[in-house]
């Protein structure tokens, strides 16, 4: 056979070895992935977290042939089997701190190899798989470990979910224990009712008629027109504060009469103690307070005093049936409220803007237009935050300001969908809490996108500090109309502020710190007010005497003629500049 020949006869033996070889790999690698395709269907199915967790660190060796060095979920080690928190966990976590979502190579001590892999759910990275080895694992190992990762996040994020759908259907099936448990409270009271065979088919009556209107889901507006039906009597109900919700029958008063909160616990007091009506002068009342918490009041309007024992019956069905649709308001509202106040969170600390939306559009919430965040401040010690909140809550509701807010510890905060009349907003939140009560407001400038809220809070965050540094009376503060202020905040160099202010202030503010005095106070109270001394000594609760001294005392440490007019517009400028850089060093 000629040489050429022979050459490619063995060139041929080569190639076909070589594809050989791939196809075996490549049969290799489809069996390890069968079993990682079975494993994460068992994961998926799983509810459990750290069932699913165990499988995933039970397969890290036959899959990428390395060791598991540790589970790292939500910032802190779990421990799965023998393996718990690496003796090096602080190190590591400084590692896996600085890694994105697509995970990335550690240092272990022990170790040629390590690699941390992603636990990726549905929108989040929810923590790593940390593995090693000796060297570097061949590629298709490395591949099947990172989707052995994803998998097992998918399937924490999937266990996840059913855990919060079972807590929904869990607290669901409580208010249908509650109704049925109700029915037959009633279906009792009607058996025992069954001596007289009118007053038996009066209740009967009134029992169908109240529960098909909360089977028709008609709400507060329809227990109340039923029950004037019955009766003959106008009905109203209240919430806890006395503040009317639903009324049913000719002349509703106006303004509808809030008694005082005093006289409003005792008589609700009076009422949850008798456990039945009792007469509150021409009204008879009953509490609807369903565990715990007083919901709200139901009311027969009745100065004459003609209710019987029949009107009586239907004023207690139907607090029966208000009772239970509280209840459920109460849960549902708690469930959205909670909902409502984490993307409001999320916004003002700067989320992905599709994210947003979709979540918003989850709640049946427009995101999709301008906005303001709103700061509203009680700013006094001893305040109660829930009425607060409450008050802020129904104020937005009454003036259709908004329906997204959170509470934080010094105030709550809103998210306004439109331009609104801030004073008006302000009143009814005060005429909410009763006296004395009185806040603060303040507005950051307009959102266009989600990407825009943080920049809002910190305006309206300024405008608030602001009102406070400045004296102002508790009133509303809107950073679009702080004038030189807005204008000081904005300056990215703060370096020249700082070096205009000591220019003109900096003898005052030394001496203020060296002694605890309030020269600088005082000399930028004295500007604003234009020069007058009555005005300023009142503003400062000052003798004019001490004003007098104070001044000359200024005079004479910084140089500076007050009456000059160029050398006071400059002195102003300072105050306010050095007023303006506290406000911005206080906030976060």
């Amino acid at each position: 056979m000629p040489d050429d020949s022979i050459a490619d006869v063995r060139m041929t033996d080569i190639t076909v070895g070589a594809a050989e070889q791939e196809a075996a790999s490549l049969r290799e690698q489809l069996a390890a992935l069968r079993p990682l395709l079975t494993l994460s269907m068992v994961m998926t199915g799983a509810c459990d977290e750290a069932e699913i967790l165990s499988m995933a660190a039970t397969a890290v060796p036959s899959v990428g042939g390395c060791q598991l060095e540790g589970i790292y979920v939500n910032e802190r080690w779990r421990s799965v089997g023998s393996v718990g928190c690496p003796a090096d966990a602080e190190c590591l976590e400084v590692q896996l701190a600085s890694l994105d979502h697509l995970g990335g190579a550690l240092t272990v001590g022990h170790a040629g190899w390590a690699w941390a892999h992603p636990l990726t759910g549905v929108a989040e990275v929810a923590g790593y798989l940390l593995v090693s080895c000796d060297r570097e694992p061949e590629p298709h190992r490395q591949f099947l470990l990172g989707i052995l990762a994803q998998q097992a996040g998918v399937a924490l994020a999937n266990a996840r979910l059913h855990a919060r759908e079972r807590a929904s259907i869990t607290r669901e099936r409580k208010v249908a224990e509650q109704l049925r448990a109700a029915n037959l409270a009633l279906e009792q009271a009607m058996a025992e009712l069954a001596r007289s065979s009118a007053s038996v088919q009066r209740s009967l009556d009134i029992h169908n008629r109240l529960t098909a209107v909360a089977s028709a889901g008609q709400g507060q507006g329809g227990i109340a027109r039923c029950l004037h039906e019955l009766t003959g009597l106008a009905v109203a109900i209240e919430d806890r504060h006395g503040n009317l919700t639903a009324w049913a029958g000719p002349d509703p008063p106006e303004p509808y009469p809030k008694p005082r909160p005093a006289r409003r616990e005792q008589t609700l007091r009076r009422a949850v103690d008798a456990r039945s009506p009792v007469r509150d002068k021409g009204r008879l009342i009953a509490v609807s307070q369903p565990g715990r918490e007083i919901l709200g009041v139901i009311a027969l309007i009745d100065p004459d005093r003609a209710a019987g024992d029949s009107e009586r019956i239907a004023l207690e069905h139907a607090n029966t049936i208000l009772s239970l649709e509280l209840a459920h308001l109460q849960a549902s509202g708690e469930i959205e409220l909670r909902l409502r106040r984490d993307l409001v969170e999320e916004l003002l600390a700067g989320t992905d803007p599709d994210s947003a939306r979709e979540r918003a559009r989850a709640l049946g919430y427009d995101l999709v237009r301008p906005h303001r965040v709103v700061i509203v401040s009680h700013g006094r010690q001893g305040t109660n935050h829930e009425a607060f909140f409450s008050a802020v809550r129904r104020a937005m509701r009454d003036t259709e300001v908004g329906s997204l807010l959170t509470g934080r510890p010094d105030g709550v905060i809103v998210l306004c969908h439109a331009d609104q009349d801030w004073k008006r907003f302000r009143a009814t939140i005060v005429d909410r809490i009763g006296p004395p009560g009185s806040c603060r407001v303040a507005v950051g400038t307009p959102c266009l996108e989600p990407p825009e809220f943080p920049r809002s809070y910190r305006q309206a965050q300024f405008a608030l500090r602001m009102q406070v540094a400045t004296g102002c009376p508790e009133q509303v503060t809107v950073f679009d109309d702080l004038g030189i202020y807005q204008l000081l905040s904005q300056i990215t160099d703060i370096s020249s502020v700082d070096d205009f202010i000591h220019r003109w202030l900096g003898e005052l503010i030394n001496y203020d710190a060296a002694k605890d005095a309030q020269l600088v106070d005082t000399l930028a109270t004295y500007l604003e007010c234009g020069g007058n001394y009555d005005l300023t000594a009142k503003a400062l609760s000052l003798h004019r005497s001490t004003l007098r001294y104070r001044l000359q005392r200024i005079r004479g440490m910084s140089g500076h003629e007050l009456n000059d007019p160029d050398t006071r517009f400059n002195l102003q400028l300072a105050t306010r500049a050095w007023t303006t850089m506290r406000a911005l060093r206080r906030l976060p």
